[in-house]
């Protein structure tokens, strides 16, 4: 079949390694208008896809660094505050206890103060008491040694001078006694 063909291409005077002028011509022009069309539309249309694509992965990066650096010094302030909310918490914790010992020892102040003013108003009163009481006593003391000495002797002694004088004895001699107790005792 190939001789067939081979045959009818010598015989209207073509040959087979040698191309038409006709055909290179249309093929040539059908090329230069293929490369006009792909440099004119398809050329740009990918140079254009390209440049924003560079255009989208340097302006990620250049926004993705903009964003790690607002990132960074956020953290660095972050850092700052914590740090100062640190030496401020420190420092009102260390102003809490100096007030609360200057509060503590003002409280031990008052209290022994007013300890000091109980005891005072406890003893000015133990002593008015005591005094009362012994007064009391020798009245007492002084009317019961009276009737006494009156039931002894067998007369009355309601002349008061000499009651009194009679009463003041008995209670020197008591007193005495009691002293002299107290020193054999030590």
């Amino acid at each position: 079949m190939i001789r067939a063909d081979l045959l009818l291409a010598a015989a209207e005077g073509a040959h087979p390694l040698i191309p038409n002028w006709w055909e290179v011509l249309v093929t040539a022009v059908g090329f230069a208008v293929l490369m006009i069309i792909v440099v004119k539309v398809i050329v740009p249309a990918f140079e254009k896809a390209y440049q924003e694509r560079v255009d989208a992965i340097e302006g990620g990066l250049e926004r993705a660094e903009k964003a790690q650096a607002e990132a960074n010094a956020m953290m660095a302030d972050y850092q700052q505050q914590l740090s100062d909310a640190r030496v401020e918490a420190n420092r009102i914790r260390e102003e809490a206890r100096a007030e609360g010992a200057q509060i503590l020892a003002e409280m031990k102040a008052k209290a022994a103060e007013e300890s000091a003013r109980i005891t005072e108003h406890a003893n000015t009163q133990i002593a008015a008491e005591r005094h009362a009481a012994i007064n009391s006593l020798r009245g007492e003391v002084g009317t019961l040694a009276t009737e006494l000495a009156s039931r002894i002797v067998g007369e009355a002694l309601n002349d008061d001078a000499r009651s009194q004088r009679v009463v003041d004895r008995f209670l020197a001699d008591l007193e005495a006694e009691q002293n002299s107790s107290a020193g054999a005792a030590n």
